[in-house]
């Protein structure tokens, strides 16, 4: 995932690693996964072995990892839980990392549910990996500002590099069993709920600055926001954040289509979308792929009901109607 290649990195360039392996996910795996990097090229070229795996925990997996005689195993971006036999097998453990504060914000997409919530603030956290989902020992953490203009992938990108600046203080003490270890309470904290490419249709109904971290929240390169018109998904990439002064009308409308993008209406006010795209296709200038499609003003998207409203939000079970 998008914090694997600085963590590899920083491996690689300290003079107190010997690196046994690399294990990534193979090559028809890694392109279904949202944020996935192919590591094997930076592996190779500095002449470290590459495994390819999916499921570390089947026996023949965890053969091959013992036969590695770990000290340490270091567990970037992997999303699958590992199983008590495997973390048995380093020396120290298994250390690993999750994008938030933790104990806050367990579980799934924690940068995109930071972001399309308003959050301004989130985090990178490394642990001592133990058979729970974000539960570990915790023997760093590191504050990431969320700003109005940033996008999942460039939070991101400096969650990776806050993760790579605690691989690289603490790996003496990983090294030998002695970094520091904070245990969490169970009872504190929460569970984000699993989100699914379905969940990203965009809810009009809400207010302007919501609709902008939702769609901020779910760029590239993950699947995208996106809303339906006319029976067809058309996909929502970039929008300019909303000054608080725009034109209204009634939500999901398009206002109009302006030189720097398609202006549509929400809730209260409306946001300027600057890049759009059919489904399937990577994103384009908003104005011209509209021109091209023959999105004109009265154009409006459909609306979402409540109960789908509730459940992209994490607030609901999934309903029948929702949009796959």
């Amino acid at each position: 995932m998008h914090e694997a290649q600085a963590a590899l990195t920083a491996l690689l360039e300290s003079p107190l690693v010997r690196l046994a392996a690399v294990i990534t996910p193979p090559d028809d795996d890694r392109r279904r996964l949202s944020g996935a990097v192919d590591l094997s090229g930076t592996a190779r070229a500095a002449g470290v072995p590459v495994l390819r795996g999916t499921d570390l925990d089947t026996p023949a997996m965890v053969t091959r990892i013992r036969a590695l005689d770990p000290d340490l195993l270091v567990v970037v971006g992997w999303n699958r839980l590992l199983g008590p036999e495997l973390l048995s097998v380093p020396r120290h453990g298994c250390v690993g990392f999750h994008a938030s504060l933790l104990p806050r914000h367990r579980g799934r997409a924690p940068v995109n549910w930071a972001i399309l919530r308003g959050e301004t603030l989130t985090g990178n956290t490394m642990m001592m990996l133990d058979p729970g989902a974000d539960t570990g020992d915790i023997v760093d953490r590191r504050t990431v500002l969320i700003g109005p203009e940033d996008t999942c992938g460039t939070v991101y990108d400096r969650v990776a590099r806050a993760g790579a600046d605690m691989l690289r203080t603490h790996l003496p003490g990983l090294l030998t069993g002695t970094a520091p270890r904070v245990p969490q309470d169970p009872a504190e904290g929460d569970v984000l709920p699993r989100r699914t490419p379905g969940m990203g249709v965009i809810d009009w109904g809400r207010p302007a600055p919501a609709v902008h971290d939702w769609v901020r929240a779910l760029t590239t390169p993950y699947p995208g926001a996106f809303s339906v018109l006319d029976g067809e998904r058309v996909m929502v990439w970039r929008t300019r954040p909303p000054r608080g002064d725009e034109p209204a009308g009634p939500s999901g409308s398009v206002l109009a289509v302006e030189e720097c993008g398609v202006r549509v209406a929400t809730r209260s006010g409306s946001v300027l979308v600057t890049h759009m795209s059919g489904q399937g296709r990577p994103p384009q200038p908003a104005t011209r792929w509209s021109r091209r499609a023959g999105l004109r003003p009265g154009a409006r998207f459909e609306a979402v009901p409540p109960a789908v409203a509730r459940w992209v939000l994490g607030e609901g079970p999934r309903p029948e109607e929702a949009v796959r």
